[in-house]
């Protein structure tokens, strides 16, 4: 049986308790420990297991990576953490996995010069079905250029800026952001949708998040496709991609042969 692959997770909100569920209960990854910001005054585990959650004014990164070695770092924190754990996570050539929306081009470089001595994922959003939804509507693009393109997405009351994952999916179709609209609603956790106006026709790509374990579900991906990966920076894409070349060249499946 392949060995675990030994995790820490790196904030605790409602989308780091989600991936704490999902990576918890994966016989591939071994949770070590949940690593917040600040600690609730007493010992905390994740409730039904017996992992720790950290508070990380009581316990640097230097001290914890050292007391509790991990094979990779998933983020679901603050723009901010990076900083923390960077040095540490290059030093020891820990696996790094991010789902911050709010880089800014100092904090991507920065990500990126990690890079030379691990491997590094980015991604604002890090659900299987958002990426899927970009690469085909990346390649929607090529085929037709010419077609009218609209971003519509759609989150909780409570979020402020502009989705991180709609401005990527604007970037990506080289489309301007003033394409994109923002709603704010109860109830909904994510909603993304890229219209394709064709002459005659209409193409809606749409991807609903329902439940925010699906974060999980995409941290457990990238973590597994990185550890086949040499040092670099990647991007979701990249790893759907390249799953996706490995599919197509492999002439042993009877299907491709026909």
């Amino acid at each position: 049986m392949p060995q675990k692959i030994r995790v820490g997770l790196v904030g605790y909100g409602k989308a780091g308790s989600a991936v704490a569920n999902v990576l918890s209960s994966d016989p591939r990854f071994e949770l070590r420990w949940i690593a917040r910001r600040t600690s609730s005054g007493k010992p905390q585990t994740h409730p039904g297991t017996d992992i720790p959650i950290l508070g990380l004014e009581s316990c640097p990164f230097s001290e914890l990576l050292e007391s509790d070695p991990v094979d990779a770092l998933v983020d679901f924190s603050s723009r901010e953490s990076i900083r923390t754990y960077g040095d540490e996570v290059r030093k020891r050539g820990i696996l790094l996995v991010s789902a911050i929306s709010a880089y800014s081009e100092d904090d991507l470089a920065y990500a990126r010069s990690l890079a030379a001595d691990t491997r590094v994922l980015c991604s604002p959003n890090i659900t299987l079905g958002i990426n899927f939804l970009i690469v085909a509507a990346k390649l929607l693009r090529k085929i037709a250029p010419f077609a009218d393109v609209e971003i519509l997405e759609q989150h909780f009351k409570d979020k402020p800026e502009v989705s991180g994952t709609a401005r990527k999916i604007a970037e990506t179709l080289e489309v301007d952001g003033e394409r994109i609209t923002s709603l704010r609603l109860g109830g909904i956790v994510g909603h993304h949708e890229v219209i394709f106006g064709f002459p005659h026709q209409t193409v809606r790509l749409t991807h609903e998040s329902i439940r925010r374990e699906a974060f999980g579900t995409g941290a457990a991906f990238a973590l597994t496709q990185l550890t086949e990966c040499e040092n670099g920076f990647y991007t979701f894409d990249d790893l759907l991609l390249r799953l996706m070349q490995t599919e197509l060249l492999d002439t042993n499946k009877p299907e491709l042969k026909r």
